[in-house]
């Protein structure tokens, strides 16, 4: 498109891509831009450098193997990912899962969403040129790894989580070590926050940058810590139990202004209530016993007919709706995940702002790449 200056001048807008091989996309997303001069004119995310096919391969796998398929969509949250699909077998097949189980499901999403927002609560400061909070959130994360990995085995993919229950029960003693490292992170994780959230810098880059008005939110179908941020009061945890959240008081974070300031705050803030939260179940846990799973037959066959489960996960709600004709493998299995809700506001967030904000705004949509793609 050309503009007339109205001095005799004319200027061209310029189309410019941000990835799909850029090192501030998160990944291999790539954003299509118009702009006029540094100003950012529209914005056109596109997807699908990474699709895996994920939602087909579901239906040639059976009810024990696509937990595994699950678990890789969001690395950060593979935990969660696991959690939800085996909510919905679980409810499809009428499973009642063990009491002590639930309460082990709960100590382990908390401590998930503790990794996932201390990645973005590092990683992000690092795209706006501050790297120092990246250092402390490692030192945070290291602590937690140490007990999710004791537990299960792996650092990323814990794959811990079985229909019916758990893989197996706990190590004797592991839910001392994992009350220990829930105070140490949390008294240091001041640290973090005293260093991030009042820099005059950081301050500079994201209050007022970026806006998500609530209605632009819920148009979007945003969820998490990006709609809350905007406002919107909404928390499956609470609204909707799960799991036995129905059993604890879960306090909600959100802030009005929508800016990338707020995504920050709300992100960081639920750090601190999720440990919380983790250390409740954990005393749960120690008063419970019995065993932390259902015996279910060699080959598992869900009756037929559909279900359909959320869950609150680290980025946003995840939904599953699983489909069976009574078979090994399911008919269908569709997700409804957060990050894909997410970046779709990217194309009403971009348009207007200077280049120099494109990465604080797109680094503030707290997304992964995979399960934008699945």
């Amino acid at each position: 498109m050309t503009v007339g200056t109205g001095a005799g001048l004319e200027t061209a807008d310029m189309v410019l891509n941000i990835g799909p091989q850029h090192p501030s996309t998160h990944g291999v997303l790539r954003l299509k831009l118009t702009l006029d001069g540094e100003r950012v004119v529209s914005c056109e995310p596109i997807v699908g450098y990474m699709h895996r096919g994920a939602e087909k391969l579901f239906e040639v796998r059976d009810y024990r193997q696509i937990i595994m398929l699950a678990n890789r969509h969001d690395w950060l949250s593979a935990f969660s990912n696991e959690l939800g699909v085996a909510l919905a077998v679980e409810r499809l097949m009428g499973i009642e899962v063990p009491e002590r189980a639930t309460w082990l499901r709960m100590v382990l999403a908390e401590l998930n969403r503790v990794l996932n927002h201390l990645m973005f609560l590092g990683s992000y400061p690092l795209e706006i040129g501050a790297i120092t909070p990246m250092f402390y959130a490692f030192r945070e994360r290291e602590t937690l790894q140490a007990v999710m990995e004791e537990v299960s085995g792996g650092r990323m993919h814990y794959m811990f989580n079985r229909v019916g229950g758990l893989k197996e029960e706990v190590p004797a003693g592991w839910t001392g070590r994992a009350r220990e490292a829930i105070r140490t992170v949390r008294t240091r994780l001041p640290d973090l926050d005293n260093l991030i959230r009042r820099n005059e810098i950081f301050l500079a880059r994201t209050v007022g940058v970026g806006v998500l008005t609530a209605e632009q939110a819920a148009a979007f179908g945003a969820s998490g810590p990006v709609a809350r941020a905007s406002g919107l009061d909404f928390d499956l945890r609470r609204d909707e139990p799960y799991l036995a959240y129905d059993q604890l008081d879960v306090p909600v974070v959100t802030r009005s202004a929508g800016d990338c300031h707020s995504r920050f705050e709300v992100l960081l803030d639920q750090t601190y209530v999720s440990l919380d939260l983790a250390e409740q179940c954990l005393d749960r846990v120690d008063q419970l016993s019995g065993p932390v799973n259902v015996r279910l037959p060699k080959v598992v066959k869900a009756p037929e007919g559909h279900t359909y489960a959320w869950t609150e996960n680290p980025l946003g709600i995840n939904g599953y709706y699983l489909v069976s004709r009574g078979e090994k493998t399911p008919w269908r299995m569709k997700l409804r995940t957060a990050s894909y809700a997410n970046v779709q506001a990217l194309s009403t967030l971009i348009p207007g702002c200077l280049v120099p904000d494109l990465i604080a705004i797109l680094g503030s949509m707290f997304f992964v790449v995979g399960d934008i793609d699945k």
